[in-house]
């Protein structure tokens, strides 16, 4: 029962954080192009801001029942199979990429925007969408591999 937790909280977690950077990546930005760099701005802050603290609290809970799913269901590395393995990996760039973007480019955008300085805010989003849309990509090789993987084979 508690397996079931961890795994339906774990899928939870990955829905979360990799529909929000597909959200962000295809829905929202190509859309704010009808706004002025101000307004475009200011949303970036808004929306970021909150997309950021979801993940803040989903990475943990990923990660932590990830683990708890590796060491009670496969019973450690040695009793999974080459897709537990592969999300790790990926969960790890993933999260590392995270705090990148949070303690870089994130930062750098708000305090361009509490300056008052336009241009380098855009620089600094920028940045942000870059390791996003690379974040992205390894979100949706995280979920091809866990579900190619769960079945065990190739054909």
């Amino acid at each position: 029962m508690l397996g079931n937790l961890f795994y339906a909280l774990h899928v939870l977690g990955a829905v979360l954080w990799v529909g929000g950077m597909v959200f962000a990546i295809m829905v929202l930005r190509p859309a704010l192009s009808v706004l002025e760099a101000p307004q475009r701005l200011a949303l970036h802050e808004a929306v970021l801001a909150r997309f950021f603290r979801l993940v803040w609290h989903a990475m943990p809970i990923l990660l932590l029942t990830g683990y708890a799913l590796l060491f009670g269901w496969y019973g450690g590395f040695g009793g999974a199979g080459w897709h537990i393995h592969a999300m790790h990996l990926t969960a790890l760039l993933m999260t590392g990429t995270f705090l990148a973007i949070v303690f870089g480019p994130w930062k750098e955008f708000r305090a361009a925007r509490a300056q008052g300085n336009p241009a380098a805010a855009g620089a600094a989003v920028n940045k942000v969408r870059q390791l996003v849309t690379m974040n992205l990509a390894l979100g949706l090789l995280t979920v091809a591999v866990a579900a190619w993987g769960r079945f065990g084979h190739w054909s």
